[in-house]
């Protein structure tokens, strides 16, 4: 297994251009993007953020099968980044528009922890056959109030859930508070 380095923090905090720093120099990287143009201002989220990428590097967007993307994807030698484990969370708990979250009980909510921990587990799996040097992006939503609504709370338990489990199997995280880094591990 190559080397895994999480990096978290909260919105706006510069995780994101932290993790592309880590990687400035190398060409031969795969830029995971996660989020779905939904509306305008995710469309110009996301432009803007593929503006500042490197241009050699290869973007694929997905929010599902992450780890079956990363094992058949040719040509993929250097490196992996994974930008934002959060916006994934959202996309896979929303991809069926038809679940009522806000009445959502509790068994759903389980099955939908299960379902996103499954798609971590896979990813995992996935990246202990890759050689080379993986960097995953998530927010921190966890230090803050409790969410008022059943749908906030199921996404911040199934967020730190994830978070955990990422930390744990990876070799270097940081936590970056108003642009600076933090070294937490490694």
């Amino acid at each position: 297994m190559g080397k895994m380095i999480f990096v978290t923090g909260g919105a706006r905090s510069g995780k994101s251009g932290f993790a592309e720093d880590l990687l400035r120099n190398e060409q031969n990287v795969l830029y995971i993007a996660t989020a779905t143009p939904f509306d305008d201002e995710m469309k110009e989220r996301i432009r803007l953020h593929r503006a500042r990428r490197n241009p050699s590097w290869t973007t694929i967007e997905a929010y599902r099968d992450l780890g079956r993307k990363l094992k058949h994807y040719p040509g993929v030698k250097e490196s992996v980044l994974l930008d934002c484990i959060t916006v994934m969370i959202s996309g896979l708990m929303f991809a069926d528009s038809l679940v009522d979250w806000e009445n959502a009980g509790t068994e759903l909510m389980n099955v939908m922890e299960k379902n996103v921990l499954k798609e971590i587990d896979d990813f995992n799996s996935a990246v202990r056959e890759f050689s080379g040097k993986i960097v995953i992006v998530s927010n921190e939503i966890g230090m803050g109030i409790v969410p008022a609504t059943p749908l906030s709370r199921c996404f911040r338990d199934i967020a730190g859930r994830v978070n955990q489990n990422l930390a744990a199997a990876s070799d270097e995280v940081y936590f970056v508070v108003s642009g600076i880094p933090v070294r937490i591990r490694g």
